[in-house]
């Protein structure tokens, strides 16, 4: 009987460490760092595919695709090394016009941009501006929801990239 107990509390411990771990990771996956107000977002597949699902997931989403733009070419042509970079910029404008007619400066971080970028160990990141940031960047305060929404958003759409 003690057996049958220990092997459940065992079982129970090792459950709750597993949830534990996974809520760590899944906490720590997509969040800004410190006051820079940029969120990071690690990549499982190279750059080329993970800019493939990304503008793939936005149209599935029927969010507009503004441009694309490859830095690390632009770079290139210009003479200088750059390691890989790509910034897309998209955004829906029913939501995004919502931001800018509560501080027309939010002009600046909209519509959405999202630079995929390869780091020096090869490991390629998306990175954005963290939306609560932007809001308070230009001290906006009733449009909460909104940019909740927004980062929703941005979090399903980078999260068709952590997955081989």
């Amino acid at each position: 009987m003690s057996r049958h107990i220990a092997s459940r509390v065992a079982t129970f411990a090792t459950s709750l460490l597993l949830l534990f771990l996974l809520l760590s990771a899944a906490t720590s996956v997509a969040r800004a760092d410190s006051d820079d107000g940029i969120v990071r977002v690690k990549s499982a597949i190279p750059l080329s595919e993970a800019i493939s699902r990304i503008k793939a997931d936005i149209a599935a989403k029927g969010i507009k695709f503004f441009f694309e733009v490859d830095q690390s070419k632009l770079a290139s042509d210009a003479g200088i090394k750059l390691r890989p970079s790509t910034l897309l910029v998209f955004g829906n404008p029913p939501l995004g016009t919502q931001f800018i007619t509560a501080n027309p400066n939010a002009g600046l971080d909209w519509p959405v941009r999202l630079l995929l970028t390869q780091d020096d160990n090869g490991d390629v990141w998306a990175v954005w501006t963290d939306f609560d940031w932007i809001a308070r960047r230009h001290n906006i305060r009733n449009r909460e929801a909104q940019f909740k929404m927004a980062t929703m958003v941005v979090k399903s759409i980078t999260a068709t990239i952590t997955v081989k």
